[in-house]
């Protein structure tokens, strides 16, 4: 098998290198490339590369244009999460623009709005207004330019292609459509301005409904929206029409969201914080570090159980995977198994650490790994229902794109409503749904992550980047979208590069499996067991894993939606000149696009 380049980016289907041919090539580019779910959007990045913007500068246009384009996965009215990694300095950035709860409601208030006995734990609706909280990716929007941007262009001609796109429509893609149509109902239901984000029709009922693949879809008022923000900064989101709209919405659907809570969150605006990473010498032929973000993002989960891989790798009780060993049996055993216990620790500790300590440092700790890869049996599934531990310390929808530059810059960037189309709440005349993300605080007074007043809870979305520890180098930047989901994509992806060879998109294009961590069951209080395998998993491989111990459901078709969409840009040398090389999920619309 013949190396290409020093950074092992392989012919995506090449049968003597993997056994699941790709679907796509790998994209390449000697300048800039965005990666992302949604060509139009890749295009809005590609374009402000062309006019001398940054991969920061990108990020942000294509989050707006997917926004646009994709709305029943991310928005203006959700939160977002971006990695920047500064190639003059070899320094990765970490900025955390999600929101907070309101300031004027309680824990107790919740519970009795909802209606929740005494003695019942309890949880917030996704579908309830309650599950409302700020939404920070408009001022992450302005600080991510500000703090990271090239400084060449403006607001307004940065999130100019996504106000073209809503000003002068846009053919809707399949796989948006689907999701449309399926949140159909809940958009005319949720507030009255649901015809404000569904397409014309007078035969329809209503008068509208979810547009159809490759019909033109316009939204003037996510446009005019846009051009608020672009022409006052967070002023214009926060304060003015936008605001009031939004405060409006909620306090008459029964919420308690004021004006100065929108007010608070742009005068405090986004938070700069230290990214956390794990250096992952197991498995791969090269050394990694793995950058993820903090909490209250989840990326811990996929630190801790890379750092169980590892120890387990070690000590004798998993083996180094041989390329034919992809997805096999013992291979997705080990993935499931140190994943339910990362999330065994996730779904206890994390939450805001401005409000309640979280133990980050210990819990990645190579003694707290290696007392937790201790609960791990190399022949058969861990059947107790897993608690976290107790480390010593002091104290869905999601859009996930990637972007890099020519000068090496680059921008992991993920902006979300939390499930689909969030609460489907539109202010009115604003073009934008409201995000539930509050739907993941707890309702146990005793939890760290208990609802309070100005509190950010447990956050699902999480944007990563790889250097190499010998240098400092960027190595790949990426991330898998899609709820509890994420960090499970971002080990195998991971993996799937390092321990098994593939390029950027066999990685991301090869079956992948997730467990139900932090999906309740019916009963509504016991961690979903079940582990779904999606189809291209050998049938062997499945009944393997059900002589373990596993519960196995195998998922087909749409429903493969649930294993993410994932973008991945690689970046390598090769005689003397950088190269990106790019991949796009194929579960998704999209596509990677060159400068």
């Amino acid at each position: 098998m013949p190396v290409l380049n020093d950074a092992n980016i392989y012919p995506a289907a090449d049968p003597e290198f993997t056994s699941f041919p790709s679907r796509r090539s790998v994209v390449h580019s000697t300048k800039g490339i965005v990666s992302c779910t949604q060509p139009l959007a890749a295009q809005a990045g590609a374009r402000i590369l062309r006019e001398g913007g940054n991969a920061a500068d990108a990020a942000v246009a294509t989050a707006a244009a997917l926004n646009m384009t994709e709305p029943g996965s991310t928005g203006i009215g959700g939160d977002m999460f971006c990695l920047f990694f500064d190639a003059k300095i070899k320094k990765v950035h970490a900025l955390n623009g999600s929101g907070r709860a309101g300031s004027q409601t309680s824990l107790e208030q919740i519970r009795n709005d909802l209606k929740i006995p005494d003695g019942q734990t309890g949880s917030i609706p996704m579908s309830s207004v309650h599950s409302v909280t700020i939404p920070g990716a408009a001022a992450g929007w302005v600080d991510t330019v500000e703090k990271f941007g090239s400084g060449k262009l403006s607001m307004e001609q940065i999130l100019m292609p996504a106000i073209e796109l809503g000003e002068e429509g846009f053919p809707v893609s399949e796989v948006m459509s689907t999701y449309w149509s399926s949140s159909e109902k809940t958009i005319k239901t949720a507030s009255p301005n649901g015809a404000e984000m569904l397409k014309k029709d007078t035969n329809a009922p209503d008068g509208c409904r979810a547009p159809r693949p490759g019909e033109i879809m316009k939204n003037p008022t996510l446009s005019n929206t846009f051009q608020l923000l672009a022409k006052h900064g967070k002023k214009g989101f926060y304060e003015g029409s936008v605001a009031e709209a939004l405060v409006k919405v909620v306090q008459d659907l029964g919420g308690h969201i004021v004006l100065d809570d929108l007010k608070n969150h742009s005068e405090m605006g986004s938070e700069e914080v230290d990214a956390i990473s794990l250096k992952f010498e197991g498995q791969g032929v090269e050394d990694v570090e793995v950058w993820e973000h903090p909490p209250n993002g989840q990326g811990i989960v996929a630190l801790m159980a890379l750092g169980m891989l590892e120890k387990l790798e070690k000590d004798g009780k998993i083996r180094k995977w041989k390329k034919e060993e992809h997805n096999s049996a013992d291979h997705l055993h080990a993935i499931i198994e140190t994943l339910r216990i990362a999330f065994a620790d996730a779904t206890w500790w994390i939450t805001d650490p401005s409000l309640s300590p979280v133990p980050t440092t210990s819990l990645l700790s190579p003694s707290y790994l290696a007392q937790r890869s201790t609960l791990f049996h190399p022949t058969a599934a861990n059947t107790t229902l897993l608690t976290h531990g107790s480390p010593a310390h002091n104290h869905s929808d999601t859009v996930y794109f990637a972007t890099t530059d020519s000068a090496g810059n680059a921008c992991s960037f993920i902006n979300s409503n939390y499930g689909g189309f969030g609460t489907c709440i539109i202010p009115s005349a604003c073009g934008f749904t409201l995000q539930n993300r509050g739907a993941n605080f707890s309702l146990d007074a005793e939890h760290p992550n208990c609802y309070a007043p100005r509190k950010r809870p447990y956050h699902t979305i999480i944007p990563a980047l790889i250097t190499r520890p010998s240098d400092g180098q960027l190595h790949s930047v990426y991330g898998v979208m899609g709820g509890f989901m994420q960090p499970q994509g971002h080990v195998q992806v991971l993996l799937n590069m390092l321990a098994f060879g593939y390029s950027p998109q066999a990685a991301l294009d090869a079956p992948r499996v997730c467990i139900g961590a932090g999906m309740p069951t019916e009963e509504g209080d016991v961690w979903d067991r079940t582990v779904y395998v999606e189809d291209g998993v050998t049938e062997e491989v499945v009944e393997k894993l059900r002589e373990m111990g596993h519960t196995i459901e195998v998922v087909k078709g749409h429903g493969r939606g649930l294993f993410g969409r994932g973008q991945v840009i690689r970046r390598h040398e090769d005689e003397g000149q950088l190269v990106w090389s790019a991949g796009s999920d194929m579960r998704a619309d999209g596509c990677a696009i060159p400068q």
